[in-house]
């Protein structure tokens, strides 16, 4: 069962909450990392991408970038722009996304419940990529950016998030400049803390929403500090990891979307011709998102064509194998296009769905050569194929909105 714990809290002041917080550290190249830390000096960027306090002439991942963001920590705790609560809590976390609300858990997992995977994966990490959160984490002593993690809908936790939102006032309340707003309230009475506790110890399975590689950063920094401290008896702060956890009902998954380079040396009516293999293709009038599964919109050469996945396509009984993206993948991408490792080939590139259709096109019309959108993959096909103990292909799902970054920090 779960272990879903209270935790201290280190947290932006009040009155600066709103420009502190910054989205996650992997949502920016370099060069923006830069400008959005010009833009906002007081971004908790400059401490999740320290990198932005040297020239370029400085690795991204160079020693002195780790015990720069630490140094920048050190001192926002110092001169009070961060402040540290003196007890135990929950947080209630809400965000508001063009008027839909998702609202979530802020707490701590346990190391040991990723470990025995009673907290699930989708997605195969890449070490490459662990490594820097590694070094972050570690030198800091902290966790900055929380894990997005799901689970099925409780009463027991729903009824005591309803209360506190009630009868509370928050600790935040604000609009980011993206337009997401941003609410949290603080759950610290005694009664209503072991509620959500105790729930969460009576649930079976948690899901990895989005950032699998924080999360096994994260443990494997907990995993070391086990071997560095031969005594541990479990209850330190390194056997756990920050997360914002939330129920399954509340949760939005886009689509992410593809576009690729060129037509694998096919004419467009070629190309076209070996579609209709697998698939039904109508010409549309305008650009229309798949309106249910098994559809696929295309833009190619100026125009839109949507794609149905043929009966047998449809009666593929895998959770896996029946996603959009497979039936996509393994039934057009590689067959026809020749992509056939999507993680690695360079003539494919991957759209968030946030992005709209129009940046489809403009790819398409540009860099690129063929479009395709994606119907969403569904949160329960998510618990489906980790229940299974599979993983999905990559880029299979696209969270919006994301969680902020150094709204709330856990120390180590």
């Amino acid at each position: 069962m779960a272990i879903i714990k209270p935790f201290v809290a280190i947290r932006p002041d009040t009155d600066v909450a709103d420009r502190v917080a910054a989205l996650p550290y992997d949502v920016y190249n370099r060069a923006e990392a830069a400008e959005e830390v010009r833009r906002e000096p007081l971004s908790f960027l400059k401490i999740d991408r320290a990198e932005t306090q040297f020239d370029d002439s400085v690795d991204t991942y160079a020693p002195q970038v780790y015990d720069k963001a630490k140094e920048i920590f050190e001192s926002m705790v110092a001169d009070g722009i961060y402040v540290t609560d003196d007890d135990e809590c929950y947080y209630i976390y809400r965000l508001t996304m063009d008027g839909r609300e998702q609202t979530g858990i802020v707490a701590c997992a346990s190391v040991d419940d990723y470990v025995n995977n009673v907290i699930k994966k989708h997605e195969n990490t890449r070490e490459e990529k662990e490594q820097d959160r590694i070094r972050h984490v570690d030198t800091l002593s902290a966790q900055t950016g929380p894990i997005f993690l799901a689970y099925r809908s409780k009463k027991a936790i729903n009824d005591v998030v309803s209360k506190v939102m009630t009868e509370e006032s928050p600790l935040y309340d604000f609009t980011a400049v993206d337009g997401i707003g941003h609410t949290v309230w603080k759950i610290a009475e005694s009664k209503e803390v072991e509620i959500i506790k105790n729930a969460f110890a009576g649930i079976g399975e948690i899901y990895i929403a989005d950032g699998h590689h924080r999360a096994a950063s994260a443990v494997k920094v907990g995993l070391k500090r086990r071997k560095e401290n031969h005594g541990y008896d479990g209850t330190e702060e390194f056997n756990y990891f920050l997360s914002v956890l939330f129920p399954d009902d509340q949760l939005m998954i886009m689509d992410y979307n593809r576009t690729v380079k060129d037509l694998n040396g096919l004419s467009e009516d070629e190309f076209i011709e070996k579609i209709k293999y697998n698939f039904e293709v109508t010409t549309l009038s305008e650009a229309k998102h798949p309106d249910k599964k098994g559809k696929v919109s295309m833009y190619l050469s100026g125009k839109w064509y949507m794609l149905s996945a043929k009966k047998e396509l449809l009666e593929i009984n895998d959770p896996v194998l029946s996603l959009d993206v497979s039936l996509l993948q393994n039934y057009l991408l590689e067959p026809v296009l020749g992509i056939k490792d999507p993680r690695t080939d360079e003539r494919i590139d991957f759209i968030g769905g946030i992005r709209g259709l129009k940046e489809l096109e403009k790819r398409a019309d540009s860099d690129m050569k063929v479009s395709f959108a994606m119907y969403p993959t569904s949160i329960s096909e998510l618990f489906d194929v980790a229940d299974a103990g599979l993983l999905m292909p990559p880029k299979s799902t696209w969270f919006e909105p994301k969680l902020r970054s150094g709204l709330f920090i856990h120390r180590i």
